[in-house]
Formats: C-alpha cells, structure tokens, sequence
C-alpha cells in the first residue's frame, strides 16, 4: 500500500510538470488545457488553481451519472493542478517554434509515463476519464463518441475564452493516446520482471 501512493503521488505530479511544460513550449495545448488557460485568461486566476477548480467541477458532474470516486480521483485533483502552478512558476515561457514543438513533446512524454504510472495503482480513474466512462454508462453512447463531444465542446469554448490551440493540440491528439499505450505497456513488462515468479523461473 505504500509503494502504491507513493507511486500515485509521484505519478500525480509527474503529470503536473508535463501539464506545465505545454503551457510553456506556447504551441498550443490539449482540449482541457485550452479551456482552463481562457478561464485563468478571463478571471485573472493561476491557470493551475482553475485546472483544480474544473476537475471539482467535473466531479460534480459524476453525481447524476452514478459514478464513485476513489482516493486517486480525489489527489487527482488536487495534486496536479497545485503542481502545475507551481511549476509555471519556475518553469520559463520557451522562446522559437521548434524548440517549443521539441518541449511540447517532452510534455507529452512526462503525461504519458506519469498516466501508466498513476492508472498502475488503481486508486480510482482521474475526474475526466470517470466522466466519459459515466456518460459511456448512462447513455450507452461509445466511449469515442463521449470523449468527441465534451473534448470538442471544451475546445471550442476555451478557444472562444482565449486558450492556446495550434500544431501543439493536434501533437496532443495525435500522440497521447499511442504514448500512454507505450508508456502503461513497457510499465506491465517491468512489474512482470519485478514479480516473485518470474525471478525464481529465469
């Protein structure tokens, strides 16, 4: 149990420092992303503080879809937005297109480590994911078809507010998927070398 939170934990603000680091490559950003830095754009608030201010709200969205949150949607929440604040603060705005793209990719590498290393220690799906696979229960519409819609609708409003879109939030799209595929497959082969069994069998 502690090897698990201390991997949800690191894993949580792993995620934080990537979520950063797209802010910062300025290339543009993930749907979630786009909405909360036209929020933060708008009200004056940290872009990280509304990230932890959207994902309460979406949690409150579980309530009428029936879904229940575990210990890891609730440090969800509260890690990584926190995190995030505090590494725009140190982290500096990158400077020239390529280096932003190559930065905008390191972002994406760090989600997609800390997302198989966070969903490893199932503490609970994080605020969005319950969010889709709620809607996915209820209507009985694919997941696909879900994650389109209210992607689609944050996008669009965040961009309308203000937030970043550009070659980076098709990278996102294109990418994160693939990347957290990878990332969660080469962790399964790690815990498979690391287990008991498998030490005494080679």
């Amino acid at each position: 149990m502690l090897l698990r939170l201390i991997r949800l934990f690191l894993g949580l603000i792993v995620y934080g420092v990537g979520c950063a680091l797209l802010v910062q490559a300025g290339v543009g950003l993930d749907p979630w992303t786009v909405l909360a830095e036209g929020l933060s754009l708008q009200t004056g608030i940290g872009i990280g503080w509304i990230v932890v201010i959207l994902g309460a709200v979406v949690l409150l969205l579980w309530i009428p879809l029936r879904q229940r949150p575990g210990f890891g949607t609730i440090a969800n929440i509260l890690v990584v937005g926190t995190v995030m604040q505090g590494a725009l603060e140190i982290i500096p705005p990158v400077e020239g297109f390529v280096w932003g793209v190559l930065v905008f990719l390191l972002g994406i590498a760090a989600i997609a480590v800390a997302s198989a290393v966070y969903i490893g220690t199932r503490f609970g799906p994080g605020p969005r994911d319950g969010l889709m696979t709620g809607l996915h229960a209820r209507l009985g519409w694919p997941i696909w078809l879900c994650r389109f819609i209210v992607e689609g609708t944050v996008l669009l409003t965040g961009w309308l507010l203000g937030g970043t879109v550009g070659l980076g939030t098709v990278l996102f799209a294109a990418l994160i998927g693939p990347a957290v595929h990878l990332a969660m497959d080469l962790s399964a082969r790690w815990e498979t070398r690391r287990a008991p069994g498998t030490l005494v069998a080679s």
